[in-house]
C-alpha cells in the first residue's frame, strides 16, 4: 500500500510538471516582474520549483544528507475575488547513516499538500490562509513517519508596483493525526520569513531561512535557525522563463547532529499567464 502511494505521489509530481511545461508561454513581462511574481508564495502563476538542498556534516559521522524538494505550485480560481493556491513538496532523500559501516538510505521522504485561500484582487499587502496535510509516501521508514498529519498554514507579504522589495514571511505547523502503533506521534512547526530586493534585468538578492521546531523534543533539540542568503537570475529558454538562485545558511541554533551549514539551489520553471 505504502509503495503505491508513493508511485503514485511521484507520478502524478512529474506529470504535473511535464504536463505544464509542454504547453508554457512566454508572457509579456520584464524579467524584473517575473522574478517578484516567482517571490510571492501565493501568486497566480503556476510555477514548478526544485529546490535542492544540501546539508553539511550530518550525524556523529559529520556526513553530507541531500534532500531535493520538487514543489509544483498551482493556483485554482474559484470566484473572481478569490483563488485557491496549492503547493506540494514532494521530497527525495538521500540520508547518510548515523553509525560507522552504516548504508546511505535514498527514496522519497513524506508528501506535504497546502491549500491557502487567497485575495484574487490583492494590493501591496497580500495574504493566503489555508491548512497543510502530511501524507506518508516515504519509501523506507528511515525517511518518514507512518502517521498522517494535519495543521495551518498561513501567509502574508509585502509586493508594491515600482518597489524592488518583496518580503513577508510563511508559517505553518503539522501534528500527526494517525493512529500508527509503530511509529511516533510528531508536532513540527516551520517558519520561513523572505526578503527579496530586485534589480532591473532579473538579478535579486534574497534570503529565505527556513526556521523549523520540533514541539516534542526536549529544550535545546527543538529548534533549527539558520542564517543567510543568496543571488538569482531570471534566465529564458526558448519561450520559459525559468528563476535560478543559489543560497548558504549557517545554522546558528540546531539539534545535536543536524547540519551546521545548508548550500540550497533551486531551479523554478514560471508559466505566467
Amino acid at each position: 500500500m505504502k509503495r503505491a502511494c508513493t508511485r503514485t505521489a511521484f507520478a502524478m509530481t512529474c506529470a504535473t510538471a511535464l504536463g505544464i511545461a509542454s504547453s508554457a508561454l512566454r508572457a509579456e513581462l520584464s524579467a524584473e516582474e517575473l522574478a517578484k511574481l516567482a517571490q510571492n508564495p501565493v501568486g497566480n502563476m503556476i510555477s514548478v520549483p526544485f529546490q535542492d538542498n544540501v546539508n553539511l556534516n550530518v550525524g556523529p559521522q559529520k556526513t553530507t544528507q541531500n534532500i531535493l524538494n520538487i514543489q509544483p505550485v498551482i493556483p485554482i480560481e474559484v470566484s473572481k475575488d478569490w483563488n485557491i493556491i496549492t503547493r506540494t513538496v514532494l521530497p527525495v532523500i538521500s540520508q547518510p547513516g548515523f553509525s560507522p559501516g552504516e548504508s546511505r538510505t535514498n527514496g522519497i521522504g513524506d508528501l506535504q499538500f497546502t491549500a491557502f485561500l487567497s485575495p484574487a484582487r490583492p494590493g501591496a499587502w497580500i495574504w493566503g490562509a489555508g491548512a497543510i496535510a502530511q501524507a506518508p509516501t516515504h519509501s523506507n521508514n528511515v525517511l518518514g513517519n507512518d502517521n498522517w498529519g494535519l495543521g495551518p498554514s498561513f501567509v502574508v507579504l509585502h509586493l508594491e508596483h515600482g518597489s524592488p522589495w518583496v518580503y513577508g514571511v510563511l508559517v505553518n505547523n503539522v501534528w500527526s493525526v494517525g493512529t500508527s502503533n509503530n511509529a511516533s506521534k510528531y508536532n513540527n512547526g516551520l517558519i520561513q520569513p523572505f526578503l527579496n530586493y530586485n534589480l532591473r534585468g532579473g538579478t535579486y538578492f534574497t534570503s529565505s531561512p527556513v526556521l523549523t521546531v520540533n514541539w516534542e523534543a526536549d529544550g535545546s533539540q527543538r529548534w533549527t535557525v539558520p542564517l543567510g542568503g543568496g543571488i538569482g537570475h531570471i534566465f529564458h529558454f526558448g519561450k520559459l522563463p525559468v528563476s535560478m538562485q543559489i543560497n548558504a545558511y549557517y545554522n546558528v541554533a540546531r539539534p545535536d547532529y543536524a547540519a551546521n551549514w545548508q548550500i540550497r539551489a533551486q531551479v523554478q520553471l514560471l508559466f505566467p499567464k
